[in-house]
């Protein structure tokens, strides 16, 4: 496990400095620390194992990302939650390992989910083609500091994840940020 700065979490929880009882979703899967970490703060935390969610409903199957009916049976799975309904998602890398159609429908899913003037954050490698890239887990140390494990590999989207394409991806949120960082992870901070 290494551990890494992020100005992308440092922005994303300090956003909500002296603010309590917000919900907070993290797509990471449910991490002692981070419902340590989020609860701490006074905040009620929620959690997906979006990967987990993700290889069960597609695998391997990249075709399948394009099917309505594949996308519609895993938001269904993976964010059935009201509209408005969270101050704050911890997307972590979940979001890089998919193709276009899904990708979108997912993007568009969490700008209904978010409250207005809620944020969004999510971590894409820089913008290098790769075949393969690293699957990660993600646990808050502080409100600056990540700890960072791999847990293995998926294929690489077969799109390009540049400032100008998060943009467009992100485009129904009221602004983007990007942190680019010497590991070659591009923190995305986004709020609606």
């Amino acid at each position: 496990m290494e551990t890494r700065q992020s100005r992308g979490l440092d922005q994303f929880f300090g956003s909500y400095r002296d603010q309590t009882g917000l919900s907070i979703l993290d797509l990471g899967g449910a991490r002692q620390e981070n419902i340590n970490f989020i609860t701490g703060l006074g905040h009620k935390f929620y959690s997906e194992d979006f990967q987990r969610i993700f290889q069960e409903t597609f695998g391997e199957d990249i075709a399948d990302q394009s099917n309505a009916g594949r996308i519609d049976y895993f938001l269904r799975q993976s964010l059935e939650y009201p509209d408005e309904h969270f101050d704050g998602v911890l997307a972590w890398d979940a979001l890089e390992h998919m193709e276009p159609a899904l990708l979108a429908a997912t993007a568009d899913r969490l700008w209904r989910i978010l409250k207005p003037k809620g944020y969004l954050l999510a971590i894409f490698h820089s913008a290098e083609r790769k075949q393969m890239l690293p699957c990660y887990s993600f646990r808050i140390q502080d409100p600056r500091t990540l700890q960072v494990s791999r847990h293995g590999e998926r294929a690489a989207s077969q799109q390009l994840f540049n400032n100008r394409s998060l943009e467009k991806l992100f485009q129904k949120f009221e602004s983007v940020k990007f942190f680019l960082a010497r590991d070659s992870l591009r923190e995305v901070i986004v709020r609606k």
